[in-house]
């Protein structure tokens, strides 16, 4: 539509410019001199017919030097339904779920620190043991338990049920999921202010969400030297998303204002 609106802003060629004449005058086999009355009126309306033929040519090579650079700006109706409130809605509803499904992740991923840590426990647990006491026929003696293998035994049937749960694996799922949405609408969310005003707005919100994205990014990196039992990048791993929740948070208020604003100015769809 830009491109047809700007076709009509095209000035129009002359059909009798001297100069365009004289040029094609040149490079033609026409004599430049006519004889007569009837050989000036045939060289005039070849001219023309010429003229014709390549103003739509010479308008096609030129278009991208003449558009006006308004044409180049959003928010003018080019977009269509980009523009409107549909769209709009696609950024905080999915950020939303996106919210929800990090505290999911992050459950998951306590679960599986749970799994590890309980070993430890349940280790330091057998060291504090006492050994069992035998008879002097050398069979072991009859004893309650102490509460140190009481302990154990329970630690062992919860670790048992975690590991069940293969908490590890859904972990390192959600994280990727939340990592390629997380991104994916986090670009998405600034091109749709864009699409619907023409520019981006620096402030909270845009420095928050901006943050976010790149705590899953350097959290994620931290993946193959957890996986090699790195004890620092497994803390700070959790010190990242931890920070990455309370900006999550701290991004609603925000938001919710910024949602206000769409209702006001953009309609459906």
């Amino acid at each position: 539509m830009a491109a047809a609106l700007s076709l009509l802003r095209l000035p129009i060629l002359p059909q009798k410019s001297t100069q365009c004449l004289s040029k094609i005058q040149q490079s033609s086999s026409i004599p430049t001199k006519p004889s007569n009355a009837k050989d000036s009126t045939k060289l005039l309306t070849t001219t023309t017919d010429r003229l014709k033929s390549t103003s739509l040519p010479l308008t096609a090579l030129t278009l991208p030097f003449l558009l006006d650079t308004k044409n180049a700006l959003a928010a003018g109706g080019e977009f269509g339904i980009l523009e409107g409130r549909t769209f709009a809605l696609i950024h905080p509803i999915v950020m939303g779920g996106l919210f929800v499904y990090t505290l999911w992740a992050g459950y998951l991923g306590w679960q599986w620190r749970r799994v590890r840590t309980i070993q430890e426990e349940i280790n330091e647990l057998k060291k504090q043991v006492k050994a069992t006491p035998v008879t002097p026929e050398g069979t072991p003696a009859e004893a309650p338990p102490s509460p140190f293998a009481l302990k154990i035994q329970q630690l062992t049937e919860e670790r048992k049920e975690l590991v069940k749960g293969s908490y590890r694996d859904k972990h390192f799922n959600a994280g990727s999921i939340l990592l390629a949405f997380g991104v994916f609408e986090s670009v998405g969310g600034g091109l749709n202010t864009w699409f619907r005003t023409g520019k981006l707005f620096p402030g909270p919100h845009l420095f928050a969400g901006a943050a976010i994205t790149v705590l899953w990014a350097a959290a994620a990196a931290l993946t193959p030297a957890m996986q090699k039992g790195s004890e620092t990048a497994r803390s700070l791993h959790i010190a990242l998303n931890t920070i990455n929740v309370l900006l999550f948070v701290w991004q609603i208020p925000t938001g919710w204002e910024i949602l206000l604003r769409v209702f006001e100015f953009t309609k459906w769809p």
